[in-house]
């Protein structure tokens, strides 16, 4: 039996695709899908934005049937706000929601969502328990190791949220106040998965960036699966690898150029398919950096591919990228 989230097997050990806001859309998420990734979530969601009918936060909810097994991460702090939304939320018929309260963010922060909560413990159990006592579907909890240095109750506050019901608990290896600043210390995800009085899966976050590091990290700290975030930014392929080295005990080949200009352009065509021509464009400028990063001399590609709002002309600068840097 594999790792499980209410009904939901994930495997032995699975890789999770972190939320990202602005990062993690449909066309992100298909292509890591695609890579290997074992569950994956939405960006996160205002209840806010979705119980005032915000356009952006409704089209959010958008989830694809080769998603699946998918979470709809929300977040916010105003308890009818949570519960109008999450009928929403269910008829979008995600395998899980997840609730952020992880994010740093200072507009998340000063309304007592996201990281924010961590200053009230109290409130965030409160908070939890009225989602879970109103949702047929599991419920799971991302969150960070606590507020500063001083706060750091993860261990405590993992139990509590297990006992009013969450299925499964993703630990970004940080406070708040460190923002992403620093290494992630996981030594404190380590001992929340050792807590005897803790049953449901754990899962780590922070820093993994290549298949070795992930290895080490899942020996050392006893997690039952690991989530990456930033480090699939441009690199997909991440989950691939991963599971190559930990099922073959190699290094999967980078991919070639031919590959990334194939990613690059099925992620555009797939952000137009989705967003509609002019969104589409400009919300996958962000990814062609990453995608062609340490090419030498790659700069005055990649100015035309965050400035374009042609089609013809992004994909055409695409095919000399390829032809420039093809490999022989």
């Amino acid at each position: 039996m594999g790792v499980k989230i209410g009904n939901l097997d994930l495997g032995d050990f699975p890789l999770l695709l972190a939320p990202m806001e602005d990062v993690s859309d449909p066309p992100f998420r298909a292509l890591c899908k695609d890579q290997g990734a074992d569950m994956l979530y939405t960006e996160f969601i205002s209840t806010d934005g979705l119980a005032h009918g915000a356009a952006k936060s409704i089209q959010k909810l958008d989830i694809y049937p080769e998603e699946r097994p998918i979470g709809i991460q929300i977040f916010g702090s105003d308890e009818q706000a949570m519960l109008t939304s999450l009928k929403m939320v269910e008829e979008a018929n995600p395998d899980v929601i997840d609730i952020n309260y992880g994010c740093p963010v200072k507009k998340v922060v000063c309304k007592m969502a996201g990281a924010g909560i961590l200053q009230d413990i109290p409130r965030m159990v409160r908070l939890t328990k009225l989602i879970v006592d109103n949702t047929s579907l599991p419920v799971t909890v991302k969150t960070r190791l606590g507020w500063d240095e001083s706060t750091k109750f993860i261990v405590e506050v993992a139990e509590r949220l297990q006992d009013v019901g969450i299925h499964a608990i993703s630990i970004h290896g940080r406070t708040r106040k460190q923002m992403y600043r620093g290494d992630a210390d996981w030594r404190l995800i380590a001992n929340t998965k050792d807590n005897p009085r803790l049953y449901i899966p754990v899962f780590g976050n922070g820093d993994i960036d290549d298949p070795a590091k992930l290895i080490e990290y899942k020996s050392k700290y006893g997690v039952d699966g690991i989530m990456i975030g930033r480090a699939a930014i441009g690199n997909p392929w991440i989950f691939k690898a991963c599971k190559t080295f930990m099922e073959e005990g190699i290094h999967a080949p980078s991919p070639s150029i031919s590959e990334r200009v194939k990613t690059a352009r099925k992620h555009l065509d797939t952000a137009i398919s989705w967003k509609g021509e002019k969104l589409g464009i400009l919300e996958t400028r962000r990814h062609y950096g990453p995608y062609f990063r340490g090419l030498p001399g790659v700069k005055e590609f990649r100015k035309i591919l965050v400035t374009s709002m042609s089609i013809n002309e992004l994909h055409d600068t695409l095919s000399q990228v390829e032809s420039r840097y093809q490999e022989h």
